[in-house]
């Protein structure tokens, strides 16, 4: 043979080396299928997480076994105002209810402890269409939702209430609100569920109706002047009886300006002007005769005349004739204290020593004047340009009875506990 020999020492040097060159390329593979497989024993776990990721994107797909209830039905036309309004969650809770009319004014609700129902706060408002979407969650927190939309009857008869004082009055610390409704309401906790009367600074406000038609609110005692009082009416939609609704909608805000409270002696024959708690004045007067004394009790001013017209024929004081035992057409400074006729007035016709001496009236409390009420100097000029609606004058030691809480705005004159909280 040609070349070198191959030595026994070389042979098994190359063969080294080969078993060297096998167990490195064996060592790569080994390396590459434990980064692929993702841990070094064959204990299942890529496989559970599999399932388990493939599990929850089932459940995640799966739709919700809630299920939201609403009546009425969607489109629905001449849906009451009251007690038609209902939604309900099965195999769920409700988590998210609107409840919106076509301007986007919210009716407020409250969603039930257990999620099960949701009740508005108030009524509907009628001829209003309405727009409801409500969502529920099952246990697995999968939503359902529902949307509807109906509309609200629209009544054939209607009222409203009108109320004393006016938007924007400055009043004395006397004036209750009243409100005096155009129908005679036989449904009177929907009507006053659906007024508000609140004061700033707060105080405790009640309430009391008298027949069927007027419904007056006052504190406890007389305002603190700088009161800011609120009244808010959403009648709009409440059933004051049966087929009438109401069809208003209205905030009324009035202040209580500086106490005055004014106390009428029929015995002295004397009044007491206090001012903010303070005597300013003392005014000769002259109350009703024996023989047609004046009410006794607290009475609030609701209305002012420079000059009016009284007239015996209209509150009962006639001759054999039917005709009125006075009819004078120029009493000066007339303020009214009572729906009866009592006022509070000037007085030209008697002479000036029947002030603070002799009761001379038909159940008037009258303070000396003249004519045309021109002089600006008589205690009853003096006394009318201090005066504003909603100031207090009392009278006391009359032989009469305690006038009604109801004739006029006299409320003070009822007990604090027959008021409805």
């Amino acid at each position: 043979m040609n070349g070198r020999p191959i030595s026994g020492a070389s042979v098994d040097a190359r063969r080294h080396r080969a078993r060297g060159r096998l167990a490195l390329i064996t060592g790569a593979l080994l390396l590459a299928v434990t980064a692929c497989g993702g841990g070094g024993g064959d204990d299942g776990g890529g496989d559970k997480d599999k399932n388990k990721a493939g599990s929850d994107k089932a459940k995640a797909n799966t739709p919700s076994v809630a299920v939201v209830d609403i009546a009425p039905k969607d489109g629905a036309k001449d849906v009451a105002t009251s007690g038609a309004l209902k939604i309900t969650a099965d195999k769920g809770k409700l988590t998210d209810v609107k409840v919106e009319d076509t301007k986007g004014r919210a009716i407020p609700g409250e969603i039930a402890k257990d999620g099960a129902s949701w009740k508005p706060e108030s009524h509907l408002a009628a001829s209003t269409k309405y727009k409801v979407h409500a969502t529920a969650k099952d246990s697995e927190g999968r939503a359902s939702a529902k949307d509807i939309s109906f509309t609200t009857l629209t009544p054939k008869n209607t009222f409203v209430g009108h109320f004393t004082p006016e938007n924007g009055d400055k009043v004395g610390v006397g004036m209750p609100v009243s409100l005096n409704f155009t129908r005679g309401i036989t449904k009177p906790d929907a009507v006053e569920d659906a007024i508000e009367v609140t004061a700033d600074p707060a105080v405790e406000i009640r309430h009391k109706w008298y027949g069927n038609d007027r419904l007056d609110f006052r504190p406890e005692e007389y305002w603190k002047p700088g009161t800011k009082v609120t009244v808010k009416l959403n009648l709009d939609g409440v059933e004051g009886r049966p087929d009438v609704y109401g069809s208003q909608v209205k905030s009324i805000t009035f202040t209580i300006g500086r106490s005055q409270v004014s106390t009428v002696d029929a015995k002295s024959k004397k009044m007491t002007v206090e001012r903010d708690g303070k005597v300013v004045k003392t005014i000769p007067i002259t109350t009703g005769a024996p023989a047609t004394p004046s009410w006794n009790g607290q009475m609030v001013i609701t209305e002012k005349h420079k000059v009016t017209r009284m007239n015996g024929a209209t509150v009962g004081f006639t001759d054999s004739e039917g005709e009125g035992e006075y009819d004078i057409k120029d009493v000066p400074h007339a303020m009214r204290l009572s729906a009866s006729g009592t006022f509070i007035h000037g007085n030209y016709w008697a002479s000036s020593s029947t002030f603070g001496s002799a009761n001379v009236s038909h159940g008037c409390v009258g303070l000396r004047d003249v004519r045309g009420g021109y002089d600006g100097k008589t205690p009853a000029a003096w006394f009318y340009d201090q005066s504003m609606v909603g100031d207090v004058v009392t009278i006391k030691n009359s032989k009469d009875d305690t006038i009604d809480w109801f004739n006029g705005l006299n409320a003070w004159n009822l007990a604090w506990d027959k008021w409805e909280k």
